[in-house]
Order: C-alpha cells, then sequence, then structure tokens
C-alpha cells in the first residue's frame, strides 16, 4: 500500500472519530475503538538486536558488535529476520488476543546517535563513533525490518532526535549545547540519511534538550529540519516519559497539560508516557487545537494502515510462529558473531591447533554468563552457547578443559573477600596446570547501560572511567604472572583498555552464539574480520568532559592524541595487499590481494582529507566501505563510489558547500594514520584528487 492510499484511508477513519477518540490514539497503548472496528495497539516494542522483551526470540550480535562487521548488506539481511521474528510473533500472540507491550510491529530501533564518549552507557546501542557508518548501518537495517513489499513489514524508528549521548544521571535534565557546524557534521547525517534515503516509517525524540528546547518539542529539529527540510511523512513518537520531562525537570512548561501542548504543537504525534492524557484538558484550556490532534491521529493511523494492521490484511499475516528463533536464524547469529569479532593483539600465538594442545583453562566472571552474550534491548534466546561452552565443544575429544570463575564482574557484586580469595587461587591454579588460559573478562549491561531503564534490574548507566573492574585486574594480573600464553577475550558494549596478554579477541555483546564464534575465531575455524567502530583510547583523561558536546578531541576525525587502537582496525590471520589504487568520475577503485595461505574477508575503507579548507574536520573522514571475501592468493578489482557530499564540508552556520579544490583519498585495511600504521604493519593507498 502506498503512502498516499494509506493516508487517505487514515484520514477517512479519523473524521468518523471523535476528538476523544482521537486524542486517545496519541497514547503509546492505543485502546481499542470497537464501533469502528479498530483494535487495541501497543506501539511500544524494540528490536535493536533481534526481537526484544517478549519472551523467546533470536539474539543477534549487539548494535555495536554489529556495526564492527562494516557490512551494510549484511545487516540488511539480519534486519529482514529479525522482521520476520517480530510479524512471527506478532501472528500468534494476536491470534490469542494479546496485544500488550512489546507484542506490536512497531519497532524502535535503530539507535543512530553517535558513540562521541566511550562512557556513555548506551553506546552499545549504537553503530559507533562515525556519522557515516551509523548512516550506512542504519539505513541497511531500517530497510531490512522494513521490507521492500506492498506493505511496511515492520516500522522502524530513527533514535534519538537528537544530539544525545549522555549522561545517563542527568538525561532527563541536561541540555545539549551544540554548534551549528557540530550538528550538521556529527550529530544529524545518519538521521537525514534515514529519512531521506532508507524512508524510516517513525522518528523518536530524545530526553534532553537541544540548544534550550526540548528535543520531543523542538521547532528546530522537528518542524524546520526533520519535516520542513528533510520531508519526513511518518510520525513523531517521544522517548518514553520524556515529554513529562518538560514541567518536571526542564521546567519549560508548568502543568502537564502545557506540555502535551508544547509537544503536538510541534510535531510529536505519539506519547510513549501518560502526558497526552492531559490533550483534552489542554484542548478545552486553547493550548491545542483539534485540527492539531486531528493531524497527529491521522499520521499515526497512516502507518498502522502501511503495516496492514486496519485492513483485510497482507502478505506477512501468513508468518508462521515456526520463523521464529530458527535454525536458519541461529546460524545468521552465528555469522554475525564471527564477521563482529575484532583481534586486537596477536602475537603469534592466536589461531591456537586443537590438536597441539593437552588442556586448556577457561577463567573469568564472563566466562559462562549469558548475560554478556546479551548486551541490552535483547530478547530471550534458547540457543545461549556461553565461551566456556564454545569452548568445550570445540575441543572436545582433544583437550581437557580447566574452568575457573576467578572473581565476580565487579566489587559491589563481591559477597565475602575469603570468597574472592578462594576463587583467585582456584584460577591460578588452573592457569598452571594448562598449557595456555582463555581469560574471559569485560562488562555487562548491569554495569554498563540505560540508567533507569525499566528492563534493567541494576539501574546501570555511564562507566567512570576506561578501565577494568578492579577484581578483574587483579585476575589479570595474576593469570599472566603463571608465566604461560593468555588469550583475553573481552565482552563489552565500549572501549575498555586492555594491553596485557598474548592476544586480545574483543568479542562485544555477541549474542546467542557467541561462545561458539569466539571459539571458531581462537581455533581458526574462522578468520577474524571485525573493524572497530569506535576508537579505543588510552584513558579517558584523554578526553574532553564527558558533558562537552563540542567534537573538538573527540572520536578519530578529532581526535588531537594516539589512540590505544584506532578505529577501522583490526587483525586478521592472512595478509592483504593492495594496488593500482585510482579515482575517476566519481568512483575509487583497487585491487585487493589475499597474500596469505587462509580464506578470509577484508574489509576495504577509503578516507578522504580536504586540503585546502579551514573548515574540514581536523584529520579525515569515513567515505566508503566495502567487505571482501578472497580466498588464499585470490585478487579481486574493488570499485567504491564516492558521494558527492563527501567532497563538501560544513560551515560555521551550518550550511553545506564545497570549499576546496584539492584531496587526498585513502584505500586499504585501516586508517592512514600513524598508529594504525604501527599495528598493522601497512599503510592505504593515496591518490590524489582535484576537483
Amino acid at each position: 500500500m502506498d503512502r498516499t492510499t494509506a493516508r487517505r484511508l487514515a484520514t477517512e477513519l479519523v473524521h468518523r472519530m471523535t476528538v476523544e477518540e482521537r486524542a486517545s490514539q496519541l497514547r503509546y497503548d492505543a485502546p481499542a475503538i470497537e464501533r469502528l472496528g479498530l483494535p487495541a495497539y501497543n506501539w511500544w516494542n524494540e528490536a535493536l538486536h533481534g526481537v526484544a522483551r517478549a519472551g523467546t526470540a533470536t539474539v543477534f550480535p549487539q548494535a555495536i558488535g554489529l556495526a564492527a562487521t562494516f557490512d551494510p548488506a549484511f545487516h540488511q539481511r539480519l534486519g529482514d529476520a529479525v522482521a520476520t521474528e517480530a510479524r512471527a510473533k506478532y501472528n500468534a500472540q494476536s491470534a490469542l488476543g494479546d496485544r500488550d507491550i512489546y507484542k506490536g510491529l512497531s519497532m524502535w530501533s535503530p539507535n543512530i546517535n553517535i558513540f562521541r564518549d566511550p562512557r556513555w552507557g548506551r553506546g552499545q546501542e549504537t553503530y559507533g563513533e562515525d556519522p557515516f557508518l551509523s548512516a550506512q548501518m542504519g539505513c541497511a537495517y531500517v530497510r531490512g525490518l522494513q521490507g521492500d513489499g506492498e506493505y511496511l513489514k515492520t516500522a522502524a524508528c530513527a533514535k534519538h532526535f537528537a544530539v544525545h549521548s549522555g549522561p545517563e544521571a542527568t538525561r532527563h535534565e541536561f541540555d545539549a549545547r551544540v554548534t551549528p557546524k557540530d550538528l550538521r557534521e556529527t550529530y544529524l547525517p545518519a538521521f537525514e540519511a534515514l529519512v531521506r534515503d532508507a524512508k524510516v516509517e517513525s522518528v523518536m525524540g530524545a530526553y534532553n534538550r537541544v540548544n534550550g528546547e526540548p528535543s520531543c518539542a523542538s521547532p528546530t529539529l522537528l518542524r524546520d529540519i526533520l519535516r520542513g527540510e528533510w520531508g519526513f511523512e511518518g510520525h513523531v513518537v517521544s522517548d518514553c516519559w520524556a515529554i513529562a520531562d518538560f514541567h518536571m525537570f526542564h521546567h519549560v512548561t508548568d502543568t502537564a497539560p502545557q506540555s502535551a501542548a508544547l509537544a503536538l504543537n510541534n510535531g510529536c504525534d505519539l506519547n510513549c508516557g501518560e502526558t497526552y492524557l492531559y490533550l483534552l484538558a489542554a484542548l478545552q484550556e486553547g493550548l491545542v487545537t483539534e485540527e492539531a490532534i486531528t493531524q497527529a491521529a491521522i499520521r499515526v493511523l497512516t502507518t498502522r494502515y502501511l503495516l496492514g494492521l486496519v485492513s483485510d490484511g497482507c502478505a506477512y499475516d501468513r508468518i508462521s510462529p515456526d520463523e521464529n528463533d530458527s535454525d536458519a536464524h541461529d546460524a545468521l547469529a552465528l555469522a554475525a558473531a564471527e564477521k563482529s569479532m575484532v583481534l586486537l593483539k596477536n602475537d603469534g600465538l592466536l589461531p591456537l591447533d586443537p590438536d597441539r594442545l593437552e588442556s586448556v583453562a577457561v577463567i573469568g566472571p564472563n566466562a559462562d554468563s549469558i548475560p554478556c552474550l546479551e548486551g541490552n534491548y535483547n530478547g530471550t534466546s534458547s540457543r545461549y552457547v556461553t565461551f566456556l561452552a564454545g569452548i568445550r565443544q570445540a575441543l572436545q575429544g582433544r583437550a581437557r578443559v580447566f574452568y575457573a570463575k576467578g572473581c565476580e564482574l565487579c566489587k559491589d557484586r563481591l559477597t565475602h573477600l575469603a570468597q574472592s580469595g578462594d576463587r583467585m587461587a582456584e584460577a591460578v591454579a588452573a592457569a598452571r596446570r594448562a598449557d595456555v588460559s582463555i581469560l574471559c573478562l569485560g562488562l555487562d549491561a548491569t554495569l554498563e547501560g540505560e540508567q533507569g531503564d525499566a528492563g534493567n534490574e541494576y539501574y546501570s548507566g555511564d562507566k567512570p572511567d576506561l578501565e577494568l573492574p578492579a577484581p578483574q585486574r587483579r585476575l589479570l594480573e595474576a593469570v599472566l604472572a603463571v608465566g604461560k600464553p593468555v588469550v583475553v577475550v573481552c565482552a563489552t558494549g565500549s572501549a575498555v583498555r586492555v594491553e596485557d596478554g598474548n592476544a586480545i579477541l574483543q568479542a562485544w555483546y555477541p549474542g546467542q552464539a557467541g561462545g561458539t564464534a569466539a571459539a571458531n575465531l581462537i581455533f581458526g575455524r574462522a578468520n577474524p574480520s571485525g573493524k572497530l567502530p569506535v576508537t579505543f583510547y588510552r584513558s579517558a583523561d584523554d578526553l574532553p568532559p564527558f558533558e562537552d558536546y563540542a567534537m573538538r578531541n573527540r572520536t578519530y576525525r578529532y581526535f588531537e592524541g594516539e589512540p590505544l587502537y584506532p578505529f577501522g582496525y583490526g587483525l586478521s590471520y592472512t595478509r592483504y595487499v593492495y594496488s593500482h589504487a585510482s579515482y575517476r568520475d566519481g568512483t575509487l577503485s583497487v585491487t585487493v590481494q589475499n597474500a596469505g595461505s587462509v580464506a578470509g574477508e577484508e574489509i576495504v575503507q577509503a578516507y578522504l582529507k580536504d586540503l585546502d579548507s579551514p573548515l574540514a574536520v581536523r584529520n579525515h573522514s569515513l567515505c566508503a566501505i566495502q567487505r571482501v571475501p578472497l580466498a588464499p592468493g585470490e585478487s579481486r578489482r574493488v570499485t567504491l563510489p564516492i558521494a558527492p557530499d563527501a567532497f563538501s564540508c560544513v560551515l560555521e552556520d551550518g550550511s553545506r558547500a564545497v570549499t576546496g579544490r584539492r584531496f587526498t583519498l585513502w584505500v586499504g585495511g585501516s586508517q592512514p594514520d600513524e598508529r594504525s600504521a604501527a599495528l598493522t604493519g601497512a599503510r592505504p593507498l593515496r591518490v590524489e584528487v582535484e576537483l
């Protein structure tokens, strides 16, 4: 169904409603209107990396891990699988009359906020720090979720609009101050791409203010930019209970009716929360018009028509519950986990040969942990494979596996100091008995996540620094002191400083198949190919204050120091050689060869630098990516389209223009920086371009 038809039908339906009925449809828990045959609908559902919070579903790697795949085409396939599971669950549940929260087809994903500071607890939900990568991955996921059929398969949502990335503790009252240049250069490009290119169906406002305007009622963001400039035709939804923040914490209004009116009048159609219960009071007080309520109702009902929920049905109604939690989706979760993990360090120890090992010690608080597989905003898998289970399975019939927890995840979860000492001793004893130790460290969503999230038992939020918790640092030191080889597997949703060990594998929160994927990579059944979507800094002291939203000295594009591990970095078990790079008519071409002895997938990255304009970003910007599978010895000519906008820069007033004539393009397997060259032993090829 095209939007014009859906809007016509929605308009006809809304005009048959009373004003009270129209206002009722602007709540996330919209009630049924039986006289019109309109069933109840709960708009609140989540699908960040699989259908979340509604029972059994395939759990894919957390979004930050999916970003590390640098593979939009694969991510679109994954989005399609998530949409299939959402339809499968919806069809089964609605047939039984279950239309509760987390049961609908409006998926409040993806989160395309920029991960500007590694301390932000919700950064794990994003696609990292780069606007181009975030746009590519976000658009791909939206296309996968929404499909290309007659109806929307599900309705995706770009959130949180805009300039939103912590601090979590003050998000309900915080005012993010940002210049027009930083706004357009960093914080808005991914949103613009999802609206203009991927045709995302909805946009969610943020909790914070932006330059004094509450995001969910910002005339600048919602009226001028989103609808006026970008031509957005879908609906806007508030973050949950964000409109109540207007009078409770931001103090831009005094009463709930005033807050409801401010949001509705500035383009927020749907309220996740309860403040729109006061819309009729606002109408009586003359704060809103009946026309404004009608317009919002038409917008949200248009989406329901596009989903096929207010008509005679659609082809997606035939998706069976059998397609949820399927073997095919489990295989996709394994492929995603393998593609996402990043090999940060390897002195030659990896891959381990199972046939040459007699015993392996698997140690650490994340070794046998399910929460470290899940991340946040997750579903519940029936197929979890922890790191310990994956390693045991890989070594079955070959080598003995010793297991020791070693310590709790952090000091707050220690129950007795004596117990901690016993666990440490057990870990050291296991390390001494084994040929090699695989040390599983990191965090989980109880330590970094959304502050005050209703689905988060531990009320977590931001990180205070970039260090592993103290008990884990002591455990790492104790195991290293044994003097035998150590592989560190680090499960986090963000950058944590880990430097020690013979090899370091950044696993992120890898989803239900994380243990199998890690084992496959450690023992050489798969070749590491993930790349970092964020900069790993040496210390939080290298960064500006968390509350400072200026981009100076943040992310690889502006950072003035030397990172621990750079954006775009990741090692492999093979070696890729680049040659014959050229640029012509908007296309960058290069030959890539697998010069090693094992098959692999290389992520070709192109970066651009304006050599003339003082308004260009300080360093360089990612402008093209492509994942290329290559057999040993195989060469392939790769062509990368470079968008014309890549050559433009953002002026101080926020406008965009091409102001330079001379540019440098680099193409290779990493950034063109000194740290990447030192870690990889290779430097991308350079191509000079003159417009």
